[in-house]
């Protein structure tokens, strides 16, 4: 069942309204900064970084030690603080965002103040708090990207998604919000042939404008649809965006082959938010206003590839102020094709999960095993390698709210994933070690994929 583009738009107006979250008046905005030119954008930025320095001076002790300790103090609290001096501040890391939480986070920010879990796909969960700003920057930010492609709000979607709630029995109501707002949702941890047989059909009776998954999943979904000799037809489809992990050249093409239309890839991090938008043009836009995105060598020197280091100007409830991702872009300068004052991004070239397989076939994204891990006090630091479909080995860093109760958590959460007969092979660590390559993985499966699946789900180097 999907209802008019109209009425569902007006629903989601008024689930906006509701919970006083400015999305719409957000995605105003944002169709007029865009616009702006590089030097209207900069102005832009400054203003916006004034604001958010000056909220960390008042409401976040940790932040304003060290602005104070970098002797910026007089010029944020004059707003007259320039882009440039951003650098004088010294970075901060998940584990300063983690321990300094209540230094860190405004309790009373207008609009209410939201607890949230990151995925842990770094390998290190963090609990950080954010406001409706944020939430309303990250919904616009997709409005407007969907709106480059010819997809208006209240079109219909399909999201190729997971999350804790979806892993239990459907919540009715949910059920029916998605479908006021036009939004189909699949779910990406359960995904054996024949549940891709039911997706696949599901796709098809839903025909939408847009389709919206991790990346490694759509390329599954789509060397599934390959192996059965399936080209869904789906005439009024726009557009298929990835996220949650880079996309690699082969899977971009496999994609655009089995669904017919280009795959856009969104860059972003639950901590530091939605942060970049591959338009029609093949060029990633970074989302400008509310993200200044440093790109720094090993020794913490401007480069053009290197590690992102990021400002949310709409961080305001806990701020992330050059705050290091351990992700790798790489970043030339050049100017969007498009006219857009939007800064563009080369590559995101950091982040890779594995697929998992349970022993019944089923196939999941890495993330439903990180759901366990993230949920469970007391892991500081963690790696799963999957050597049979049957047998996981898993590496912890406790913290200090780690004891016999967390460890039967977490065997009991990856049985309830994986099956009751699953072997847990857990492993006290004080640090993990990273790959030979110097890159870390948190989730390794060495259990192959069939066929055409085991080449949608790998990056060839």
């Amino acid at each position: 069942m999907s209802v008019p583009a109209w009425f569902a738009r007006g629903v989601f107006r008024l689930q906006e309204a509701l919970v006083r979250r400015p999305t719409f008046a957000t995605l105003r905005e944002l169709e007029r900064t865009q616009w702006l030119t590089p030097a209207q954008m900069r102005d832009y930025q400054t203003a916006r970084l004034n604001a958010l320095l000056q909220i960390a001076l008042a409401h976040s002790p940790w932040h304003a030690a060290r602005i104070e300790a970098a002797g910026l103090g007089d010029s944020v609290r004059a707003g007259q603080m320039q882009l440039d001096a951003l650098a004088r501040l010294p970075t901060m890391d998940k584990r300063d965002a983690r321990e300094n939480v209540e230094q860190l986070v405004w309790r009373g920010v207008p609009g209410g103040v939201f607890p949230y879990t990151t995925g842990g796909s770094s390998g290190e969960p963090l609990i950080f708090h954010f406001g409706r700003a944020r939430q309303a920057a990250d919904a616009a930010g997709r409005l407007r990207a969907r709106r480059w492609w010819g997809v208006e709000p209240g079109a219909r979607e399909v999201y190729l998604w997971g999350a804790p709630v979806e892993l239990k029995k459907t919540d009715r109501i949910k059920t029916l919000r998605d479908r006021l707002v036009n939004q189909l949702l699949l779910n990406a941890f359960e995904m054996s042939p024949a549940r891709m047989d039911d997706y696949l059909r599901a796709i098809a009776a839903w025909n939408p404008q847009a389709i919206y998954g991790y990346a490694s999943s759509l390329a599954l979904l789509a060397a599934h649809a390959e192996a059965r000799g399936l080209r869904p037809r789906l005439p009024a489809l726009r557009v298929v965006s990835s996220t949650g992990e880079p996309l690699f050249p082969h899977q971009r093409e496999l994609i655009e082959r089995v669904f017919g239309v280009a795959v856009s890839v969104e860059y972003g991090a639950r901590d530091a938010g939605l942060m970049a938008l591959e338009s029609p043009d093949g060029v990633l836009l970074q989302m400008s206003e509310t993200h200044l995105i440093e790109v720094l060598d090993g020794a913490g020197n401007p480069a053009e590839e290197g590690e992102a280091v990021v400002t949310s100007l709409v961080s305001a409830a806990q701020p992330f102020i050059r705050y290091r991702t351990g992700d790798v872009v790489r970043h030339s300068g050049r100017a969007d094709p498009g006219g857009r004052g939007l800064a563009v991004l080369d590559a995101v070239v950091g982040r890779q999960t594995d697929f998992i397989v349970a022993a019944d076939g089923r196939i999941m994204h890495a993330l439903a095993l990180i759901y366990v891990l993230r949920a469970i006090p007391g892991v500081a630091q963690f790696k799963l390698v999957q050597h049979a479909v049957d047998r996981i080995e898993v590496e912890v860093v406790p913290g200090p709210q780690w004891d016999a109760g967390a460890a039967d958590a977490l065997i009991q959460g990856l049985r309830a994933r994986l099956g009751e007969s699953l072997a847990v092979d857990l492993k006290l660590q004080e640090a993990i070690a990273p790959e030979a390559s110097g890159k870390h993985r948190y989730v390794v499966s060495h259990v192959r994929l069939d066929g055409a699946l085991a080449q949608a789900g790998a990056a060839r180097t």
